[in-house]
């Protein structure tokens, strides 16, 4: 497993390119990242690489014909806020999106896994807490912006002519 911590580019953009190399031999996911023509696909093939390399030195796997990617995701980071002044004292703010890569890759064959399972488990409930009892409002009449004016409008009687 590589991961690739703080990398300038969105989350969401990554996930792109990361959804096509998901499932595929090592040597099909390199051969797909290095004809997308997405910035993004650069990082996902350095971390690519790397988790090859992982697997190569910490888990002995010999046969790197073997390794498939099984794991591929994307995890937002910290967001850099910046600010774009704009006409007549207006301020713009302006995101500069951040996110974590990882990658993990298995071989299947000896069952050395280089990528320990994504826990995938649900968040744990949150208590129940008790709720206040609910609170008398009083009627109002009309809208939020007139006060009374709109109830005022219909209960007036048109004045006759003479």
């Amino acid at each position: 497993m590589a991961r690739a911590r703080f990398v300038r580019v969105s989350a969401r953009k990554a996930r792109l390119v990361l959804d096509q190399i998901r499932g595929k031999a090592v040597a099909e996911a390199l051969a797909t990242l290095e004809y997308t023509p997405r910035a993004a696909a650069r990082l996902v093939e350095k971390v690519l690489r790397s988790a090859v390399a992982n697997a190569e030195h910490n888990y002995q796997v010999r046969d790197l014909d073997d390794l498939r990617v099984v794991q591929a995701y994307a995890d937002g980071g910290p967001v850099l806020k910046r600010v774009q002044p704009r006409a007549m004292g207006r301020a713009f703010s302006i995101k500069h999106r951040t996110s974590h890569l990882t990658i993990g890759v298995s071989d299947e064959t000896n069952g050395a896994v280089a990528a320990p399972a994504r826990p995938s488990a649900p968040p744990p409930a949150r208590e129940e807490r008790p709720t206040a009892p609910a609170r008398r409002t009083t009627a109002r009449r009309g809208s939020a912006r007139g006060g009374d004016k709109p109830a005022a409008r219909a209960t007036r009687k048109p004045k006759e002519k003479k």
